[in-house]
């Protein structure tokens, strides 16, 4: 074996254990990449499915929906999520819109809703006054969701500050799901909807600093939307709210019995044009008729003007109040006069 023959034989074997570590180094790194970029896919948080609402701008690019996608916490990679709408032909096929994601939402699925398009979504009105249970018959009747789903997605569990020593049953929101205009899409669930009134009810009382002006009139959050509660389905007169609400305060400060016909309502569970003295006898913890001091909770869902009325009562000393005809109601600071309303207009 001649000596040049051995050394090229040599050369090449040297080459070839040189291009085998940078062979496997390349395999490994691409390996590497391939679990990275499977990685970035996957979902946030795949317990978390509580909607995030996102609004695509008009125009928006890929890689501009996948930044703003990525500071909202949805995503994981920003490039990942390009990469993939531009594998997949979807480059500039996501359309402008509001949409309801989640953090429970792989990059895939996520794609896949921005380039159907945002859902159509439906002007909901929840009127001032309305108790949970019609909540869910409307919301059922404009083919939002099914009554049960929503009175199940009541139960929560709900982390708002504000619910806090709030009971944990379908009846428990009672008071908190703000009545106001709404939109919402037939592909919104149950629980988010509540989620979406629930904020509402936060921002109105944040913004007013609602919580600090209770607090400094004695009473909890709890108590103050159980009065405005009663405020509201009293009396259908804005100008009669602090009026009202001055009738409650005289009648807890005396450790008179609320006697409000509302609460009767709540607690036979059906709105009657009157009521009736066996009514005035049901055996419940919201009938003012017969426990003293306020009722476990509300017993609607108050709007602002009640709220309202509970912290900037009217000052007077009226104890009564009878319904005339039109609507409105006539006070009385004596249980004579009160009768002489009642016999005048019922």
């Amino acid at each position: 074996m001649s000596y040049n023959y051995l050394t090229a034989r040599n050369q090449r074997r040297r080459r070839k254990q040189r291009y085998l570590p940078t062979r496997l180094i390349a395999i490994l790194l691409l390996m590497v990449g391939w679990v990275a970029l499977w990685y970035s896919l996957m979902p946030v948080d795949a317990e978390n499915t509580g909607g995030v609402t996102v609004v695509v701008p008009r125009d928006a690019s890929t890689a501009q929906i996948a930044t703003m996608l990525k500071e909202q916490g949805l995503i994981r990679s920003a490039r990942a999520f390009s990469l993939y709408a531009r594998l997949h032909g979807l480059d500039g096929a996501m359309k402008p819109g509001t949409y309801t994601l989640s953090l429970s939402m792989p990059v895939s699925e996520i794609i896949e809703v921005l380039t159907k398009g945002p859902p159509d979504r439906l002007k909901i009105t929840i009127p001032e006054g309305y108790t949970v249970a019609q909540i869910a018959v409307l919301l059922e009747k404009q083919g939002i969701v099914q009554r049960e789903d929503f009175m199940q997605a009541l139960r929560g569990p709900w982390q708002m500050a504000f619910l806090q020593g709030v009971p944990v049953n379908q009846w428990g929101l009672e008071g908190y799901l703000y009545p106001d205009t709404y939109f919402l899409s037939t592909e919104t669930k149950a629980d988010r909807i509540v989620e979406i009134m629930l904020k509402n009810f936060g921002r109105v009382i944040a913004e007013h600093d609602y919580s600090r002006h209770v607090e400094s009139m004695g009473l909890t959050l709890h108590e103050a939307m159980t009065i405005a509660s009663m405020v509201e389905r009293e009396t259908l007169a804005a100008s009669e709210r602090p009026r009202i609400a001055g009738v409650i305060f005289n009648r807890l400060k005396l450790g008179m019995p609320l006697q409000i016909d509302a609460t009767v309502q709540y607690a036979l569970g059906e709105t009657k044009e009157k009521l009736l003295f066996k009514d005035l006898l049901v055996d419940s913890p919201y009938n003012t008729y017969r426990v003293e001091g306020l009722p476990p909770g509300p017993i609607a869902n108050p709007g602002w003007p009640s709220m309202l009325a509970v912290i900037q009562p009217e000052s007077h000393n009226y104890l009564y109040y009878v319904a005339k005809p039109d609507g409105t109601h006539a006070f009385a600071e004596t249980l004579e006069a009160h009768n002489e309303n009642v016999r005048k207009y019922q």
